[in-house]
């Protein structure tokens, strides 16, 4: 079977975990991972967020429970999966995207999309370990690195559970991804783009990506009401221990948001 064809029947639902948000929720919440990852990495936060704030994090082809399906490696091609599967999953309720690294960098195309679209967008977006400008931006170079360099590399970053690194079936199965989603993120251009809702961004004291010491400062003009920025003790990945001040954060403004939407 092609690949074109298997993602024509794969189901709106393989794209998310849990397929579909808790019934009972009143927000829904879009979590999108960090290159070479999937849900997994949002893993605790059902256990911290409200009651009422249902999440779904994002899985993309080629990694954990989809690793039989081909990753992809193109831009273009990428949103265009991921933004039929938000649609698809879409429902009544209000909702809000958060995103890390190339899940920021995702959530802000399809923010921007659904309204160019005339979609019903996001209620506001959260931009963890990314900014439009003064990010680092993987080149062929990275893409193309031997494995023992790229392995180094990812490890000084400390991006996957320290483990990973002395399995060789399990980085079998972590690289191949990791650099499908390093081309994917190498292709994206930057249109400077306004985000159509209030937004939110937070980040590591001494994260290696973060190339400018003010990057956070790009969003100021492409937001009409950016809420400010936090940033945390960690490196590129402190979200992984600094979940409960995050999405306290993070839902404080939400809830304020969808009580003036509600009027």
């Amino acid at each position: 079977m092609s690949t074109a064809i298997a993602r024509k029947m794969s189901r709106p639902g393989q794209w998310f975990q849990p397929a579909e948000a808790d019934p009972e929720a009143r927000i829904r919440l879009l979590l999108f991972p960090h290159a070479g990852s999937g849900a997994i990495i949002y893993r605790d936060w059902p256990e911290v967020l409200p009651a009422d704030i249902g999440a779904q994090a994002v899985t993309l082809p080629g990694r954990q429970e989809r690793r039989g399906e081909t990753s992809y490696t193109e831009w273009q091609p990428l949103v265009e999966g991921l933004y039929e599967a938000v649609l698809g999953a879409s429902d009544h309720r209000p909702f809000a995207f958060f995103g890390h690294c190339l899940g920021a960098q995702l959530a802000y195309e399809l923010a921007v999309r659904m309204e160019r679209d005339g979609v019903p967008g996001p209620l506001m977006v959260g931009m963890s370990g990314w900014a439009p400008t003064g990010f680092f931006c993987p080149t062929d170079e990275h893409i193309e690195m031997p494995e023992e360099q790229l392995v180094s590399w990812i490890k000084r970053l400390g991006s996957f559970p320290a483990e990973i690194y002395d399995n060789p079936a399990m980085l079998a199965m972590v690289i191949p991804a990791l650099r499908a989603d390093l081309s994917v993120a190498a292709q994206r251009v930057d249109l400077g783009a306004l985000v159509p809702c209030p937004l939110v961004s937070y980040g590591g004291r001494s994260d290696g990506l973060q190339e400018e010491e003010d990057a956070f400062e790009s969003w100021i003009p492409r937001s009409p009401q950016y809420l400010g920025h936090r940033e945390y003790p960690g490196g590129h990945f402190f979200i992984d221990t600094h979940v409960e001040a995050i999405t306290q954060d993070f839902c404080g403004h939400l809830y304020r948001l969808e009580a003036a939407a509600r009027g």
